[in-house]
């Protein structure tokens, strides 16, 4: 009669592969993001929103690497895929909204429209965990992106940190500020809408 081994401690951190810690890095830059731009709306220090722009910059490397490490040793797992994504929801979806909503995206327009693009990379990711296999060529390789890929947001977070750097934040955002019914929108958060929508479409792109 055989004893059923006992779990070992920590038996869960044991199995992640070297990529797997990469992707945490990727989670924790997108985390450390959101922090700084709670930050500079506690203390409109403007360095704190290069901070948090950096953050997501630094995201995306450890994003790329975690990929090409997994490829490189070969080592790829259900668990990683799933890991990667949920980094990438953090670090590409709410750190840049969170970003937007900082540097003065907060009317009620505003706020519909950055949680439409959260929204937009959420769904993003499910659609393509879902159908990865269904992608991938004779080699297994996902051949192509349906939408465009949920760290292209990195776009966003660049033209954010280029305005604060001109100090284009709050009322001196680009495009200044409508208001619609008693509500405000600013109309630069209308390119969150256009990146989500993108997120979202049928369009066909190579994978590198």
């Amino acid at each position: 009669m055989t004893i059923p081994s006992l779990h070992k401690p920590f038996s869960m951190i044991r199995e992640f592969h070297l990529a797997d810690w990469f992707t945490l890095g990727n989670a924790v830059c997108g985390t450390g993001a959101v922090f700084s731009m709670m930050t500079y709306l506690q203390t409109t220090d403007a360095r704190h929103v290069y901070f948090a722009c950096g953050l997501v910059l630094a995201a995306l490397v450890f994003d790329v690497l975690d990929g090409r490490i997994a490829r490189w040793r070969q080592k790829t797992s259900a668990m990683g895929r799933e890991l990667d994504s949920l980094a990438d929801v953090i670090s590409f979806g709410v750190a840049p909204a969170v970003i937007g909503y900082g540097c003065g995206m907060q009317g009620l327009y505003d706020r519909v429209v950055l949680a439409y693009f959260v929204a937009c990379g959420v769904s993003r990711l499910a659609r393509y965990n879902v159908t990865a296999e269904a992608l991938s060529g004779d080699g297994g390789k996902v051949m192509y992106f349906e939408g465009t890929p949920i760290p292209t947001s990195v776009l966003l977070v660049m033209l954010m940190a280029g305005a604060a750097s001109q100090g284009a934040l709050h009322e001196s955002l680009w495009f200044g500020q409508v208001v619609i019914a008693g509500f405000t929108l600013h109309p630069l958060v209308l390119i969150y809408a256009v990146s989500g929508s993108l997120m979202v479409s049928r369009i066909r792109i190579p994978k590198l």
